[in-house]
């Protein structure tokens, strides 16, 4: 992006969501989305002193437009806080397939007031089915058996992504903005500069910039640790409708295992997830990534080469599973002053539980109401929610990480003697679904709109 102007500096330092009503973003637009400038302007020498000295003054800046930006942004909207949200991509990243949503996930979509409206895009999922990689049935669930309050849908990206975006304000998303570099400045602010020069100064910052977070870098966390297998991922589509039928259906074999998950009458989710000592070089071209993924299924049920087939280059990815272990008295915690952390660039998982995005929504409300409670009281007031925020999370996260990791360590078992078990004593006579359900228990009250 080019050099902002003064007068687009002043309009944006403005622009409040407290006195903005909510509208669809137009992605269409130019990178800078800007609201209309309200009657006051008291601020108006403070941003010509901000312009002047090159730094633009926010109040909280968010970093990274992915599930867990959007949901904080949001999140802090409806309890009446405006921030930025600064994003490297051109436009919102909605490329790839689709993410699971547990009853904990939707009980944050229900709280942010979106949640039916992605739930008439996409089917419920009935329950599970377990198989072997030569078709044989070892085990099958239906949730509301187990739980009758879970809720399992898998739901697009794009199309979650833009539901959270098209709630925001007007002006609330700055495309085009990838960060250079993060420093604190003498007031105890934080300044963000960004490639293209531009220069934030930020009161408070979120980092939701993924798992390879720069600000998680600038924190002291390592980077996320390689989990010894990938991930193949494509959304097949039906255009006359599929057979299937709502379930999620796992098959498992040696050192590698799928899952296919309908989402919708003509769409269905796809993986493959395979071995390998070390992540290898990075493949991007669509048809090598379609002929491996079948090449490691070639001998398993002919479904699941089908919906392979059906698959649409853009929607096929590979990536190499991490995640980053948060060992008490060791790892750096979720902040430090007023900078903190949001979702994978905190806390990476494995998609072992299907709880990576639900995690990140779940951070996000927990993380808004603990600003709003305090941001009106000061920087030390401030500092002492973020921590508080971290410190409420860390039980629930660090477990679950490990916990992910470990069941797919165990899914990937090579040995034919320890799968053999795997197939006939441990899966069709040991495994409880309710039991491991229980991750899904999450109170989401609805967050009051104070927007006036």
């Amino acid at each position: 992006m080019g050099i902002v102007s003064l007068s687009l500096v002043l309009h944006s330092r403005l622009v409040s969501p407290y006195h903005s009503q909510t509208r669809p973003i137009r992605l269409s637009q130019s990178n800078w989305f800007q609201a209309p400038i309200p009657a006051r302007t008291k601020h108006t020498s403070l941003s010509i002193i901000r312009a002047q000295s090159g730094a633009r003054k926010e109040e909280i800046v968010i970093v990274g437009a992915g599930i867990a930006g959007l949901a904080t942004a949001l999140s802090l909207h409806r309890l009446g806080i405006g921030s930025l949200v600064v994003e490297q991509a051109e436009s919102l990243r909605t490329s790839g397939t689709s993410l699971t949503l547990f009853k904990n996930g939707w009980r944050v979509l229900d709280a942010l007031g979106v949640g039916d409206d992605l739930r008439n895009q996409f089917l419920e999922v009935q329950g599970m089915v377990v198989t072997t990689a030569e078709g044989n049935e070892l085990r099958s669930f239906k949730f509301k058996e187990e739980d009758e309050s879970q809720e399992v849908r898998a739901v697009e990206r794009r199309v979650l992504l833009e539901t959270l975006a098209n709630q925001l304000p007007q002006g609330a998303v700055r495309f085009s903005s990838k960060l250079a570099k993060i420093e604190k400045i003498e007031d105890g602010d934080t300044l963000l500069q960004l490639v293209d020069g531009t220069q934030l100064s930020a009161k408070i910052v979120i980092g939701c910039d993924g798992i390879r977070s720069p600000i998680a870098k600038w924190m002291g966390f390592p980077e996320p640790k390689y989990a010894g297998h990938c991930g193949l991922r494509g959304l097949a589509f039906f255009p006359g409708g599929h057979k299937f039928e709502p379930k999620l259906n796992q098959i498992y074999g040696r050192g590698q295992r799928a899952g296919i998950v309908p989402i919708s009458p003509t769409k269905v989710y796809w993986f493959v997830c395979f071995n390998m000592p070390s992540p290898g070089q990075k493949i991007t071209d669509p048809a090598v990534l379609k002929k491996l993924a079948k090449e490691l299924v070639t001998n398993w049920p002919s479904d699941l080469l089908d919906i392979i087939d059906h698959t649409p280059d853009d929607t096929i990815s590979r990536t190499p599973l991490v995640d980053r272990w948060l060992w008490p008295s060791i790892s750096p915690p979720a902040s430090a002053g007023r900078v903190v952390l949001v979702g994978d660039a905190w806390h990476p998982m494995t998609p072992n539980l299907g709880q990576g995005a639900c995690c990140a929504l779940e951070d996000s409300v927990i993380l808004a109401r603990k600003l709003a409670a305090a941001i009106e009281s000061g920087p030390a007031a401030i500092e002492d929610a973020l921590s508080s925020y971290g410190s409420e999370r860390w039980p629930r996260i660090f477990p679950l990480t490990i916990r992910a990791n470990l069941i797919g360590s165990l899914l990937q078992w090579e040995n034919p003697v320890v799968c053999s078990v795997r197939n006939n004593v441990i899966i069709p006579k040991l495994v409880k679904l309710g039991p491991m359900l229980e991750h899904t228990n999450f109170d989401c009250q609805p967050l009051q709109n104070q927007v006036v």
